[in-house]
């Protein structure tokens, strides 16, 4: 199983070389999700993301696309929409990932690997946290 460390890496990078890794099969565990950090004005995100969650279906509602306010399950749903979902490898690749707030016990020992080209301290604009943004769109960790 690989271990990726989400301390201070871009969501995006980060998300599909993990997909990529998923889908040639490895498990994968992503920890310190909520650290993550997403580019752009943190309004514009806030509101985007909003916009994603208050989204129906009219003829079927509870089919609707889900947006959660968990950093670990906003991450793992990120990396989804990056899989081939539409059919059973994407699905299968799917299972295959973890996502973590903080490190959990059982991970404290494995190797936590940093992804090459994905540090945020490559960007040169505004950047939050994804713990951050579920925060303004109303999660609060219990």
């Amino acid at each position: 199983m690989k271990v990726i460390d989400g301390n201070n890496m871009i969501l995006g990078r980060v998300a599909s070389n993990v997909a990529k890794m998923l889908l040639n099969g490895e498990e994968v565990a992503i920890v310190n999700a909520e650290k993550l950090v997403i580019s752009g004005d943190l309004p514009y995100l806030v509101e985007k993301y909003r916009k994603r969650r208050t989204m129906k279906d009219k003829a079927s509602p509870q089919h609707s696309p889900k947006w959660p306010r968990r950093p670990d399950l906003f991450v793992r749903r990120i990396v989804r929409g990056m899989l081939p979902w539409d059919n059973a490898r994407g699905r299968r690749a799917y299972e295959r990932l973890a996502t973590h707030v903080g490190v959990p016990k059982a991970l404290e020992a494995a190797d936590r690997t940093a992804l090459p080209g994905a540090s945020a301290e490559k960007l040169n604009t505004k950047y939050h946290s994804v713990e951050l943004l579920c925060s303004r769109l109303g999660y609060v960790r219990g």
